[in-house]
């Protein structure tokens, strides 16, 4: 991602880089906070996306949103194809700001602040419809999920995988009533299941995660999420797969007009997100993988994760902020 004709100077600038996004997430992170159960979540999203915008003018890159908060007639900040950072590289960017509007509104668990990135052309263009997905972590053998095979198969195969019954098998799935056959046929093959109200891009990194207790991701989601979710996969090694998924004739087209002329096709965790990637996520409530910010009059405490492709390095990042110390206040 930097100069690859110095290595150390790319790995100083990388490792600055990685901590620069920390600073994003966690200033959008700090701002949602204070919207914890008030059962506003436009609030909460709106003062996640300022903070996160604001956050990005001190990033030194020359970055483009790919997946953001819409069109930019349809969103006044970090609307696709925006422009963000002060210089640098050329970068594609993937952010969710809040991602977990409604569970920080009702302070519920596993809202994150996200952003992931890639360099120009590493992240697959996904419109804000929805994704059909299946996940699970690293460590397994190459194929042992196919979204066109059955439910009982894709458990049957992971299971065999992971020397385990397949009634040892937690599936993570978001409660729609679009997932009362899938979970039918979950449980009809043994799997015990682990619903969610929201956050699927926490629930798929949690695939990854030892401490979790989540073996498979599935289910349909939105498709920028699903974009989110192969980046930080491909940090760690696990595998995903993914189809967009249509309800007019019109968003056919307006994925073919993006440059995928096969609408219909199967996408892996490498297509989704390619080359080197980072990824970075900070709690905004308490959940498996995260603890949510803690607050104390002038002072707060965040957690975060970030995570890159090329080394596999995933580090937990745990900061304490000093209003009174610093020049301005996360709103």
């Amino acid at each position: 991602m930097a100069n690859r004709t110095n290595p150390q100077a790319e790995a100083m600038t990388d490792r600055n880089l990685a901590l620069e996004l920390v600073r994003v997430t966690e200033a959008a992170a700090l701002a949602a906070s204070h919207w914890i159960g008030l059962g506003k979540k436009n609030d909460a999203d709106g003062a996640a996306v300022e903070a996160m915008r604001k956050a990005f003018d001190a990033v030194a890159i020359d970055g483009t949103v790919v997946i953001g908060e819409g069109e930019m007639d349809e969103a006044p900040m970090l609307y696709i194809g925006e422009k963000v950072g002060c210089g640098g590289p050329k970068m594609d960017i993937a952010v969710d700001p809040l991602e977990g509007t409604t569970l920080t509104a009702k302070a519920g668990p596993n809202a994150l602040a996200t952003i992931a990135l890639a360099e120009h052309g590493n992240f697959l263009h996904a419109p804000d419809i929805y994704m059909d997905k299946i996940a699970v972590g690293g460590g397994l053998p190459e194929g042992v999920i196919n979204l066109d095979d059955s439910v009982a198969s894709n458990l049957r195969n992971l299971a065999r995988a992971k020397k385990c019954a397949i009634s040892d098998l937690t599936a993570c799935i978001l409660d729609r009533d679009r997932h009362k056959e899938l979970i039918a046929h979950c449980r009809e093959a043994g799997a015990r299941i682990m619903l969610i109200s929201d956050g699927d891009v926490a629930g798929v990194i949690a695939t990854a995660m030892p401490d979790a207790d989540i073996d498979i991701y599935l289910g349909s989601g939105g498709a920028p999420e699903g974009v989110l979710s192969a980046a930080a996969l491909r940090c760690v090694g696990g595998q995903m797969q993914g189809r967009l998924m249509y309800e007019s004739d019109d968003q056919i087209e307006r994925v073919r007009s993006m440059g995928h002329a096969d609408p219909r096709r199967c996408f892996s965790v490498g297509e989704m997100a390619k080359g080197d990637v980072m990824f970075a996520a900070t709690g905004v409530t308490n959940g498996a993988m995260l603890r949510g910010v803690r607050r104390r009059p002038g002072l707060a405490t965040t957690h975060s994760i970030v995570m890159r492709s090329h080394s596999g390095t995933v580090r937990f990042i745990e900061a304490h902020h000093n209003f009174v110390q610093k020049t301005w206040t996360p709103t």
